[in-house]
């Protein structure tokens, strides 16, 4: 079952960024394992709000929450989740130490910032590609383009120049971080010389200037699966941002939208068509040609005395359903068109059916309308009573 990390914080679905950071910090002061050491049960609860935080301070792992739930990190949707949430320890005790700097981090001229000492992984992205219903429904594969950070070519992604290693950075000893002890506390921040990056570059690459990383134009291409709807994730591994001097690339999310057709509309495999005919045609019957989403057409036989609004179904004209040979059903929803533009001759001819029909008795031929139009006499009949 998906968990609640808005109940778990105590926090509404709209709460923004400093809400759920001020909902966190308190939480986990009350929960913490070192204040609550004969309490079995404070461990699991600090475990839980640190699960929760942790998904939802990210914006892509909120994104994905919101419309998944924990699905989106488990591994059940396919195309891989975003990861987090859980893990070892504390489960998630990097967003209490996210907490403890904002603390303590700038005590005593401390940066912002926790050192990763050397190379980052890149960062994920999002793509979101627009596709016509038509590809939706038989697949296709996509050439996109789309700016990003990628490994710089002239340095290998080192940041450094002519192939030179980075040298470990001597006032952290690497570690990217420095601690100093104030009275009964122990403070650590980020180390001034490097920067928190564990690393000194003595000569940046003049391409990258020391990142390991240069903005790129990529294309890649997009394999689209039959039967593919809005929302569905594409997750392309190692496809996203290079990282930081030779870290690790990031992964590529595709958010497909289906675009509106201009002549179905769609619900989950089914699609619906709304197709007029004329007042004869629904009169006598006869066969309608209606489209595919294929690009064929098919044979709908309407009934003689066929009203606006039936509904006839073509069993397996629908959309292609994802993983499977099967297809949903197209759905014809018939209109029938009042005729305009008549000459005199059709009016005539109009008007002597009317009459025809006027003098019929019993509405053999209007039942709904003779049956209504009763009701309203007996209602003004009653109101004279």
């Amino acid at each position: 079952m998906s968990k609640d990390y808005y109940k778990i914080l105590g926090v509404e679905k709209s709460a923004d960024a400093a809400e759920l950071k001020k909902a966190y910090r308190k939480l986990a002061m009350k929960f913490h394992p070192d204040q609550n050491k004969d309490n079995p049960e404070a461990e699991a609860k600090f475990k839980e709000i640190n699960e929760a935080y942790d998904i939802l301070k990210d914006e892509q792992k909120r994104a994905a929450y919101d419309q998944y739930g924990t699905a989106a990190f488990d591994g059940s949707m396919g195309a891989g989740g975003f990861g987090g949430g859980g893990g070892g320890g504390f489960g998630g005790a990097g967003a209490f130490s996210d907490i403890f700097e904002d603390m303590f981090g700038d005590f005593m001229g401390g940066g912002g910032g926790r050192g990763r000492g050397g190379p980052q992984r890149g960062s994920d992205m999002q793509y979101t590609m627009e596709i016509s219903m038509e590809d939706a429904f038989k697949g296709k594969e996509v050439k996109i383009k789309i700016p990003v950070n990628d490994t710089c070519d002239k340095c290998g992604s080192s940041g450094a120049e002519d192939g030179e290693s980075a040298a470990k950075c001597s006032t952290c000893d690497g570690a990217g971080r420095i601690r100093q002890q104030q009275g009964f506390f122990t403070v650590e921040r980020t180390c001034p010389t490097c920067n928190g990056k564990g690393q000194i570059i003595k000569n940046p690459c003049k391409a990258c200037h020391g990142q390991g990383r240069v903005k790129k134009n990529k294309t890649l291409k997009i394999k689209v699966p039959p039967g593919v709807d809005t929302g569905r994730r594409i997750r392309l591994s190692g496809e996203g941002e290079a990282g930081v001097q030779g870290g690790p690339k990031g992964d590529l999310y595709v958010l497909i939208a289906v675009k509106p057709h201009r002549l179905f509309k769609r619900d989950g495999a089914n699609l619906f068509c709304r197709v007029p005919i004329t007042v004869t045609k629904a009169a006598l019957g006869g066969d309608v040609e209606v489209p595919t989403i294929e690009g064929k057409s098919a044979k709908v036989s309407i009934p003689e005395g066929t009203q606006t609004g039936q509904t006839f179904r073509l069993k397996g004209k629908g959309m292609a359903i994802l993983n499977s040979d099967s297809r949903g059903d197209l759905y014809i929803e018939t209109f029938v068109e009042t005729p305009v533009n008549l000459d005199k001759k059709q009016k005539d001819l109009l008007k002597q059916l009317d009459k025809d029909f006027s003098d019929e008795k019993g509405g053999k031929h209007s039942p709904e309308a003779s049956g209504f139009f009763g009701k309203v006499k007996e209602f003004w009949d009653d109101l004279k009573e």
